[in-house]
């Protein structure tokens, strides 16, 4: 699987999200944070719940 999500369409200063077969990885080259599934899974949630 590979997929790019953009957080924000109504501009370009939000980061991108590409979720691979082996992580998830957010930002660009030189500020790129990669995440495990269940850590994407964690921080997904507590957006959704309001909790971030």
């Amino acid at each position: 699987m590979h997929k790019i999500v953009n957080l924000c369409q109504s501009c370009d200063k939000c980061p991108v999200v590409e979720v691979t077969d082996s992580a998830v990885n957010i930002g660009e080259k030189g500020n790129l944070c990669t995440l495990k599934y269940e850590e994407w899974e964690s921080l997904r949630q507590k957006i959704l719940s309001g909790e971030l």
